[in-house]
């Protein structure tokens, strides 16, 4: 699946992606490739990506990122997640 994080001032990430992990408003949750569409507010909380073999080497990312193996880790305050199409879109504050 497609993956696109937004913030305020800029696209922060955007890739393709094997599952992603969100903190949604009831209990965190994971998306792999094909999920149901879906429209869920987020809390605080980290985002995990997991990016894949094919992905270990993605592009250099911000200092906002913390990678392990082939996994990426981004803190949100909040926001929303929209999945549709086989691309989520994470409008983060």
């Amino acid at each position: 699946m497609y993956l696109e994080i937004v913030t305020p001032e800029a696209v922060v990430f955007g890739a393709e992606v094997e599952a992603v992990k969100v903190p949604g408003i009831d209990g965190e949750f994971q998306m792999l490739n094909h999920h149901a569409p879906i429209v869920s507010l987020l809390v605080e909380g980290e985002v995990k990506i997991n990016l894949g073999a094919d992905q270990a080497g993605l592009k250099k990312l911000s200092s906002e990122f913390r990678k392990e193996g082939n996994n990426v880790f981004y803190i949100i305050k909040g926001g929303v997640l929209e999945m549709k199409d086989n691309k989520a879109i994470i409008l983060a504050d």
